[in-house]
């Protein structure tokens, strides 16, 4: 265990020493020079050994402070040269924390270009279900799904959750004619009781159809694939498989609806101006504006179209 004097105490016994003159100290330090003076009181007591000579209003550094105030010196300068060393490194990485579909599905897609325009900052992406601690993870910004409003975070609204059925046309084919709620919800429905099915079924007045035997799935992303397959119909949110409905990969099978959650944007509060996240925070945006959906997806998680629950 280190035994030290007052770490406060020492930075103005380093800046007295290399000004030999306690105002200049106390102009560097932001200090008044009683301020400056009593530090200097107080190292003297605990080292009991005096440090400058005073004589007619100016001060001295003695022989034997020297050694102290020259190492004080070296000390402070691989501390300040390791503080910019640090905030260099932080300056030129960028670490992002976001939930696993909408990484595969939209920003994993889109990062390459950001970071392509950003050519001095490394970025980083954190695959993770789990919710960013920015007090313990190395996380400068997160995608959260949820309502918002997390406490000492910034949070940024990036787009609407929204969901349908969705089947490849071979599926539909061969175990049409899917033209009705009660027809899909009667069919090979990919994880049917995932809490999207539910809402949706209910949103059609649907409380009595039981789906066929099917499989359980843990993920938007493999239910997508599966249902791109020909494996049963998926309940996926549109905006993430955009690709995949333009070149008839995939069918929408009636009306999506809308859920209470939204995809949010967050760091905490006292960060959200720092540029590589406000940079980063503001090319999300303009993605999100540039999606072909952009009228669904950006439309405001409190406006009174919102007609179902979702949380996935």
């Amino acid at each position: 265990m280190r035994t030290l004097p007052p770490l406060s105490a020492i930075r103005v016994f380093e800046a007295a020493a290399r000004h030999q003159n306690f105002t200049n100290a106390a102009e560097e330090l932001g200090m008044t020079q009683a301020a400056v003076s009593y530090q200097i009181k107080l190292l003297e007591r605990w080292l009991e050994a005096p440090l400058f000579l005073r004589e007619r209003g100016r001060v001295a550094l003695l022989d034997t402070a020297v050694p102290l105030a020259t190492k004080a010196t070296a000390a402070f300068d691989l501390l300040s040269d390791a503080v910019a060393r640090m905030r260099e490194a932080d300056d030129s990485q960028l670490t992002i924390s976001s939930y696993g579909t909408f990484s595969n599905r939209w920003l994993a897609m889109r990062l390459g270009n950001f970071q392509l325009n950003q050519a001095n900052l490394a970025v980083r992406l954190d695959v993770n279900d789990g919710l960013a601690d920015f007090a313990r993870d190395d996380v400068d910004v997160a995608i959260r799904i949820g309502r918002g409003g997390w406490p000492g975070l910034h949070n940024q609204f990036l787009m609407r959750v929204h969901y349908a059925p969705m089947a490849s046309p071979e599926f539909i084919a061969a175990h049409g004619p899917l033209d009705t709620p009660q027809r899909i919800m009667a069919s090979h429905l990919l994880s049917p009781d995932d809490r999207w099915w539910i809402n949706w079924s209910a949103h059609h007045g649907i409380t009595d159809t039981k789906p066929l035997p099917s499989v359980r799935l843990d993920s938007q992303m493999i239910e997508g694939s599966a249902a791109i397959a020909g494996q049963g119909i998926a309940i996926l949110d549109p905006a993430l498989w955009a690709d995949e409905l333009a070149d008839g990969r995939l069918v929408q099978l009636g009306k999506a609806i809308y859920g209470r959650t939204s995809v949010w944007i967050v760091c905490p509060e006292l960060q959200r101006n720092q540029p590589k996240i406000k940079m980063f925070r503001d090319w999300l945006i303009e993605e999100a504006e540039n999606h072909p959906m952009h009228a669904i997806i950006r439309l405001d998680p409190d406006d009174p179209r919102r007609e179902v629950d979702s949380g996935r």
